[in-house]
């Protein structure tokens, strides 16, 4: 099929919020504070309004001290099949960088398994994620580079790295249509 994959429903969005929210026992304006956006934002976020991007779901999501997966997870039916390009998706405000969310973490596990698509000229910055978070990744197509600071590493397909997610690290295509399966592992 071709077209724009769909985006998150925003009352997935919302719903999960303000239990997430509620759960932490915060108000709007800590929970704001806490993750640095405006309380106006998540209001209109938790009214299932606005348009979040990717950096702030993170943003919210590290503030509650959650998985990005948590906020964004629609309810699972039975047996779930995703097509190619079809998956509820997230794009980044930074750059061409747009994560599908293949599998949320089911109780008692703790890994997100995203499918992502990043194009050259924009590197995607991103900050710690909660504490003990592990990142996999698994090249498709093109290249990547991807990784911590110094111990960034380029990737073809077929390699995998692993590196800690709880310290600042970036993901970079070095080649159009570069795709990558992202596993991200919290303790």
């Amino acid at each position: 099929m071709t077209g724009t994959p769909p985006r998150l429903p925003l009352d997935w969005i919302a719903a999960a919020l303000r239990r997430e929210r509620t759960r932490a026992g915060l108000s709007l304006s800590e929970l704001a504070k806490r993750a640095g956006i405006a309380k106006s934002t998540l209001s209109q976020l938790e009214a299932a309004s606005g348009n979040p991007s990717m950096e702030t779901i993170w943003a919210l999501a590290v503030a509650l001290g959650v998985p990005f997966s948590a906020l964004v997870e629609p309810p699972a039916p039975a047996v779930q099949v995703i097509r190619a390009g079809q998956g509820p998706t997230v794009h980044s405000e930074q750059s061409s960088y747009v994560a599908a969310l293949l599998s949320a973490s089911p109780p008692g596990a703790r890994r997100d398994i995203y499918a992502v698509g990043l194009e050259p000229g924009s590197v995607r910055d991103s900050e710690p994620h909660i504490p003990g978070t592990v990142e996999h990744i698994v090249v498709s197509a093109g290249r990547v580079k991807a990784g911590p600071g110094e111990e960034s590493a380029e990737l073809g397909p077929g390699d995998y790295m692993s590196y800690r997610g709880d310290v600042p690290h970036a993901y970079e295509a070095l080649e159009p249509g570069t795709k990558f399966v992202l596993i991200m592992q919290h303790v």
